[in-house]
């Protein structure tokens, strides 16, 4: 399964399925990066589903802003899938693609600490309350819908203040991936290309070999979970249990972002060679992967944590810092 964000409601509640209806058959499911046998290993892809962070609207959290909405419902599903797959990176970082969740039982350290980076509070770094803020320096008002491309630029610019995971995250422009442009960052790759149907469909089906994908729903409202006096987190709403759901890939809406892992740079070079055979030796192509900048582009330079007088939630909370955020020229990517 790709880390994919869809935009409208009606397509994921509409279209949809779950895996227990999947046919006895031999066929391969592939779970990011990890593949499963449907038909003997069905417990082990329902255990690897359920070990996803899943990110859900929330309800009861602080005001966003002070004043703001105390729930995300019917606004924020966009955001939440930003930080399932920017939380799917941080777990492959610090825990492997091996690591498995149980249910009450006692979680790594490293695992503690990635979940409440996305509590909904204001001083955790991916929180709603950070999201939504660093979205009014990419035009869009607090609980307003963000679009895959507004969501990436937010994770981008967040990710400068987050010390710990040490993310250097690059949003592709023009559906065109520069080699050169990403040796000089590191880790994280979101990429954020706007494709037509047809085109994506092709691109996906060509790695995928399959014509569904199974998917983890934000549209479901919860109460707000806050850290425990032992400084852990109650976990269990955080993790998918149902069945999970599937979709046909032609019900996809055309706009996505597509998220990729590089924990080192030889990780890095070996995505490059795989995109290279597999994806784009078709005619129909998701993106562009070159080696050098283009000359017609504005020079490249690494986005840099920008000088502020105070750190964490705070350093959104200004008109002035919001404007000093917006660190290069951004590009809305269209479709073409």
């Amino acid at each position: 399964m790709e880390s994919v964000l869809s935009k409208y409601e009606n397509q994921i509640t509409i279209f949809t399925d779950y895996l227990e209806e999947f046919p006895d058959t031999d066929e391969l499911v592939w779970i990011l990066g990890k593949q499963h046998l449907l038909k003997t290993e069905k417990s082990k892809l329902l255990s690897d589903i359920s070990a996803r962070l899943w990110f859900t609207y929330r309800r009861k959290f602080s005001p966003i802003g002070g004043t703001g909405p105390s729930s995300d419902a019917g606004w924020g599903c966009m955001l939440r899938c930003g930080q399932m797959m920017l939380a799917q990176a941080l777990i492959c970082r610090h825990l492997g693609r091996d690591w498995n969740w149980e249910k009450q039982k006692e979680q790594p350290k490293e695992y503690q600490r990635i979940l409440q980076c996305f509590l909904d509070r204001k001083d955790c770094c991916y929180s709603i309350h950070q999201m939504a803020q660093m979205g009014v320096g990419e035009g869009k008002s607090i609980g307003e819908w963000f679009g895959p491309n507004t969501v990436a630029q937010v994770l981008k610019k967040l990710a400068l203040f987050d010390e710990w995971n040490s993310l250097a995250v690059y949003v592709s422009m023009d559906n065109t991936v520069v080699i050169e442009d990403i040796k000089k960052m590191c880790c994280v790759l979101p990429l954020s290309a706007n494709t037509p149907g047809e085109r994506l469909h092709d691109s996906l089906t060509a790695s995928n070999q399959s014509n569904e994908l199974i998917f983890l729903d934000p549209h479901t409202t919860q109460t707000f979970v806050d850290t425990e006096e032992n400084g852990t987190v109650d976990d269990q709403t955080f993790h998918c249990l149902q069945s999970p759901q599937r979709m046909n890939i032609l019900n996809l809406d055309p706009s996505v972002a597509l998220g990729f892992f590089c924990k080192e740079e030889k990780d890095f070079d070996n995505w490059c060679s795989l995109v290279q055979k597999e994806i784009l030796k078709e005619n129909l192509r998701m993106f562009e992967l070159v080696q050098k900048h283009p000359s017609h582009w504005p020079p490249f330079v690494p986005p840099a944590k920008p000088e502020v007088t105070t750190t964490g939630a705070e350093f959104i909370d200004s008109t002035e810092q919001l404007e000093e955020l917006d660190l290069e020229e951004d590009f809305e990517i269209l479709s073409v």
